[in-house]
């Protein structure tokens, strides 16, 4: 537990300095764009906190290897992996020019380098048609590459309102070093211990106030170890089942899919655009019920008690997923009951019917 408590605690003062120092780099750190349609906080924030998530991951990778820990190496390659989509993420973070194709681009590349130095494929999917494919390595390598990108895009994607995305990622890493603890597999369960006390760390500062935001740099970044932790489970433990990462990941995964179809196929416009309905949004706007000014206090508070909403949601994936995690028929029961469930709820608030009792009003 010694790398949970001292990567929260770097990440905690980490956070905490950022915050304080955001009057001397607030110019180029804060999003200062409050009328887009996925903007709903009333002040300029430091959107850099992923420096912090990150710096404390790096000191849980130092902890490991002056302990003499056996998987300190395999941690510091995942880290190594990791810097051209947390590099890039930052960048735009703070010149606000880098196209979300060129994060792509090089969040696939931290899944090429993870390929390469960790060994990082997936091999089996238990999906009839695919599983035949898989053993010609280009192809797993390409869906490897693929599935990685989009989770760490679905993390960015769900990143937009205060303690949303920490949380999700924090519940998801729980659940993988649970099953990394249940298989023996120390390096899983180090690295997903690391990073929940990274993320644990930011969370307190982010939620409920609002202080400091994940950023690109920060969604990517964890999106990325998410995935990859994710891969690495399956590759080193056949026992586990390939859909336990898939409704592990079930919230940001669908809500990526579903944004897509409905923005190409029902409105024919690009994925790429930003918009004002998905569901985190819809949440914000039609449950959260109560009076506020564009500068009010309370839009914070709005801002914040929309996130219990969504983290509810990623519990009805992550809870299942964590109990049959070597039971594929289990799991993809769940899946399909999940999937019906986010649409249910996504088209009874699009079309103003949704139950009074999750509606909050003040």
């Amino acid at each position: 537990m010694s790398f949970l408590a001292l990567c929260f605690i770097t990440s905690l003062i980490a956070t905490f300095a950022v915050i304080r120092s955001a009057g001397r780099h607030e110019r180029i750190s804060a999003d200062h764009d409050l009328s887009g349609p996925q903007k709903f906080h009333s002040r300029p924030v430091p959107r850099i906190g992923g420096v912090a998530v990150f710096v404390s991951v790096l000191v849980g990778a130092c902890l490991a290897t002056f302990s003499g820990h056996e998987d300190a190496r395999s941690i510091w390659l995942l880290v190594v992996a990791s810097l051209p989509t947390f590099v890039f993420g930052l960048a735009e973070d703070l010149t606000k020019s880098v196209s979300p194709r060129r994060r792509l681009f090089f969040t696939a590349l931290s899944a090429a380098l993870a390929i390469g130095l960790l060994d990082a494929v997936i091999h089996r999917t238990t999906v009839p048609g695919i599983d035949e494919l898989m053993v010609l390595l280009p192809f797993a390598m390409a869906l490897t590459v693929f599935a990685v990108t989009g989770v760490a895009n679905a993390i960015n994607i769900i990143d937009g309102f205060n303690g949303l995305a920490a949380m999700c990622v924090l519940m998801m890493m729980l659940a993988i070093a649970y099953v990394g603890s249940q298989v023996g597999d120390s390096f899983i369960f180090i690295a997903a211990l690391i990073c929940i006390g990274a993320v644990l760390g930011f969370f307190l500062w982010n939620f409920p106030a609002g202080l400091v935001f994940l950023g690109d740099g920060g969604a990517y970044f964890l999106g990325f170890m998410l995935a990859e932790l994710s891969v690495l489970l399956l590759l080193r433990n056949p026992q586990v089942s390939p859909m336990f990462p898939l409704l592990l990941c079930a919230y940001p995964i669908f809500e990526t899919v579903f944004s897509i179809y409905r923005k190409k196929v029902l409105r024919g416009s690009s994925p790429g655009l930003p918009d004002g309905v998905h569901l985190h949004m819809l949440v914000y706007k039609r449950l959260m019920r109560w009076e506020t000014g564009a500068h009010d206090r309370r839009q914070t508070t709005r801002n914040s008690m929309t996130s219990p909403y969504l983290w509810l949601l990623c519990l009805l994936s992550v809870i299942p997923a964590v109990l049959w995690w070597q039971n594929t028929a289990v799991l993809t029961v769940f899946l399909v009951l999940f999937m019906f469930s986010y649409l249910l709820l996504y088209w009874s608030i699009v079309r103003f019917r949704t139950p009074r009792w999750l509606v909050f009003r003040r």
